[in-house]
């Protein structure tokens, strides 16, 4: 299957083009679009004072991720890194952050749900929402409004379920691929009176690109919704499962991800991760003489195992959380000049984390190294004021304040000791026989936190604008920077992360042209990293700059072209030493942060039936090290994908991915431990060809 995939992609596009199909992509980001993350609600983009990137369902439709980065590399000022399988690593107007500090910096989400409990991010978390059948996914880059609350710092991403209701209908395909890749996808909606419901289930299986590093994953979700005369409810439950053999950094030499010999190797065959989430929520809506309401209480559950095969001895980790929460909304009428949203979310979660090593050395013994529970409380009361000052001017005001109280209790002895107490063994470079790890005894850590949001928008014309937007958030230490302690630490003495930013755009829709330009300036203080002896410390400070731009011209009634395009620069500013770096870095580019990213795609209606896209992705040179001496060149992708629509009853699509066939990495990096260092990639695909074939009905 490899070979026929590989040798004939391009034949194989270019025939299929000459049938008649096709679909016309939608016309997001322009004034007019709709979006929902801004304040829970339907709101216009021209009447948000901040920058939001939408992604509707043809754009999701044309694309069919197999990965959510092929879709969300595509938004100004996002960088996407793919791990293996369905891994990742994310940054939003920020480098790609990994490690101490990382993982809470943005908020994910399902209809407006965290994907994560407060305190319990993974890096990987995308992979608990289905994307793959998503209504619209959007991004919001920067802080944004106080509506998001926690992990909001850098932004957020929220994956918006298909709505309900219109025409009774279903739809299935099937999608093949390289290296054994299939998915199904199957999906349903029906009405009965004031009753809607729908089902949407996608399982995929991939042999994966590297040696024994496949996946199979599975995501289902189920929705209803009742209408009557004064209430309506909708309900979603989302469950998926992920079952993945993982291979780790391609670590054998310079740019060894062009060497054909050793790219498709996996130096970690034995490790894995086994992943569920389960999430339901009813969203529950009201409206009174003066405004309306709405309740949305949810439960959350996720259980994951893994075999952490970049540390030493491969310890292996189980960790999961369970959560009850409510969100509350009121927002008044806006039938004056002044118009306010306001309420109250609740969250209590109840978490653990295991981490044990089969075989032991030196500082890391053999047998259990944490156990431990945390229960996490949070309330956050908020409210967001809006006043129309002229016809022309909109000013808005936000605050929020969050009150986290985590509980833990460590089931071990505490110390930094093995399970059973006894010193780890010495060796020349450990003497004193230290352990790596170290348990702090049971403890109670709060955190309160504000945050304020304060925008502009001024109407030049009709369809041009001005935006400015004023904002602080937050990001709470993460509960296992807390208590998931190395070397001789006993407890970690962190603040909370606060990000102070200021952005200034300029939207406008003229004729056929639509654009939208950003600028924003960002300081991240107490910046959470491990020093140089393994210490998770507090007291960094890091600078965020960039330029972001998204055009659409509508070059003809069958020609459209859109492009994106960020230039963006990050560094550290003060008190920053990480882990493996002897010297201060003031200054210095933060690793992982290309300084220019873009995407254009040109889009072909070929006739009533068919369509052709041609995308080019961009990603500009970066430094893979904190202090600056390793650089990854960057890379230049192009993908080609053709649709054909019988406007009847099925449909057929080919995507060519990495057209031309370079080799690139995902991800390249500098191995961090100790004078061990050197290159080390996560490695890009060849040129694949995906079919899909589906049916309505």
């Amino acid at each position: 299957m490899n070979t026929l995939f590989k040798s004939k992609p391009l034949h194989l596009a270019i025939l299929l083009a000459a049938g008649n199909s096709g679909a016309v992509l939608a016309q997001d980001n322009i004034l007019e679009t709709i979006v929902v993350t801004s304040d829970r609600q339907e709101t216009q983009l021209q009447d948000i004072p901040a920058s939001i990137y939408s992604l509707g369902s043809e754009t999701l439709e044309l694309i069919r991720h197999v990965h959510i980065g092929e879709v969300l590399n595509s938004v100004p000022g996002v960088v996407f890194n793919r791990g293996n399988g369905q891994e990742s690593l994310l940054g939003i107007r920020s480098p790609v952050l990994t490690g101490a500090g990382s993982c809470g910096s943005f908020q994910t989400s399902q209809d407006g749900i965290p994907l994560r409990g407060a305190g319990f991010c993974n890096v990987n978390q995308l992979f608990e929402a289905n994307s793959e059948q998503a209504g619209n996914i959007e991004i919001v880059r920067g802080p944004g409004s106080v509506l998001y609350g926690v992990n909001a710092l850098h932004g957020a991403i929220n994956v918006i379920s298909p709505t309900l209701g219109g025409d009774a209908g279903g739809d299935v395909s099937v999608d093949i691929g390289p290296n054994e890749y299939a998915r199904v996808n199957a999906g349903f909606n029906g009405n009965n009176g004031d009753h809607s419901f729908g089902a949407y289930f996608n399982g995929a299986t991939d042999d994966g690109y590297l040696d024994d590093a496949g996946f199979d994953q599975q995501k289902l979700n189920l929705s209803h919704r009742y209408e009557g005369s004064d209430i309506t409810v909708t309900t979603v439950l989302a469950a998926t499962n992920l079952n993945q053999e993982t291979a780790g950094y391609l670590d054998r030499g310079f740019e060894a991800y062009k060497n054909d010999d050793l790219k498709r190797t996996n130096g970690n065959p034995e490790a894995f991760r086994d992943a569920e989430s389960l999430r339901l929520h009813s969203r529950i809506e009201g409206s009174t003489e003066n405004g309306s309401w709405m309740l949305t209480p949810y439960y959350r559950d996720t259980d994951m195992t893994f075999l952490m095969h970049f540390l030493p001895g491969a310890p292996l980790e189980e960790n999961g959380h369970e959560s009850f929460g409510l969100q509350t909304l009121y927002s008044s009428n806006g039938s004056g000049p002044l118009s306010w949203t306001a309420g109250v979310d609740f969250e209590f979660s109840e978490g653990f984390l295991k981490q044990t090593q089969a075989f032991g050395f030196g500082s890391f013994p053999t047998g259990k190294q944490y156990d431990f529970t945390v229960d996490a409380s949070m309330i956050s009361p908020y409210v967001l004021m809006e006043y129309q000052s002229t016809d022309q001017d909109q000013l808005t005001l936000g605050l929020r304040y969050e009150f986290l109280e985590y509980d833990y209790d460590n089931l071990m002895i505490d110390g930094n000791t093995a399970a059973d107490g006894s010193s780890c063994s010495p060796s020349a470079f450990n003497p004193a026989g230290t352990c790596r790890y170290s348990r702090p005894g049971d403890r109670t850590d709060d955190f309160d936190n504000y945050s304020l949001q304060l925008g502009w928008i001024h109407d030049i014309e009709t369809s041009v604008q001005f935006f400015t937007n004023l904002s602080m958030a937050f990001r709470a230490p993460q509960a296992t920077e807390l208590y998931r302690l190395q070397q001789n630490q006993q407890v970690a003495d962190l603040e909370s992360e606060e990000m102070e930013s200021f952005e200034v755009g300029y939207r406008a829709s003229r004729g056929n042209v639509s654009y939208t330009l950003a600028a924003y300036y960002m300081l991240k203080d107490n910046v959470i990293f491990q020093d140089s002896g393994r210490n998770n410390v507090s007291g960094g400070e890091t600078k965020h700059r960039g330029l972001e731009l998204n055009t659409l011209f509508n070059l003809s009634d069958d020609w459209s072209l859109s492009v994106t395009a960020s230039y963006a620069r990050h560094t550290y500013e003060a008190n920053v030493a990480p882990r493996g770096v002897r010297v201060l870095l003031d200054g210095k580019d933060i690793d992982t942060a290309p300084k220019l990213t873009g995407n254009a795609k040109l889009n072909w209606q070929i006739n009533n039936n068919s369509s052709m896209n041609l995308e080019w992705v961009h990603m500009g040179p970066y430094y893979q090290d904190e202090s600056n001496n390793f650089k990854y060149e960057g890379h230049d992708l192009l993908n080609l994908r053709y649709q054909y629509d019988s406007q009847a009853n099925w449909y057929a699509s080919a995507r060519v991915t990495n057209l031309l066939d370079i080799d690139y990495a995902e991800r390249a990096d500098v191995n961090a431990f100790s004078d061990f260092s050197g290159d080390r990639y996560f490695v890009g695909q060849d040129r694949s060809l995906y079919f899909t074939l589906g049916s309505r009905f």
